[in-house]
């Protein structure tokens, strides 16, 4: 495997962001379930992920899906933070 080729663990991480709707339980019981990590670390890994090259040329619509709802997130945070804090 070349240094820039993503792991099998990697390609999982985002075939499972692509499915796990059509799974029969929660989301977080299926990732710790396949991937046996914790719902924070699956986060913290595929948000690492998504920013790659990689993963981008293995599955497109996954990753700019995932990097558009990661950046709405951020827009989300810090304009609640521009609310008037009388209003909470």
């Amino acid at each position: 495997m070349k240094a820039t080729e993503l792991s099998a663990h990697e390609r999982a991480l985002i075939d499972f962001e692509r499915e796990w709707w059509q799974l029969d339980s929660r989301k977080d019981v299926g990732i710790r379930a396949r991937f046996g990590m914790s719902t924070s670390s699956y986060y913290r890994a595929l948000n690492g992920l998504i920013d790659r090259v990689e993963a981008l040329d293995y599955d497109s619509l996954t990753v700019l899906r995932l990097r558009k709802r990661r950046e709405q997130a951020r827009r989300d945070r810090i304009e609640g933070r521009r609310a008037d804090p009388g209003s909470r």
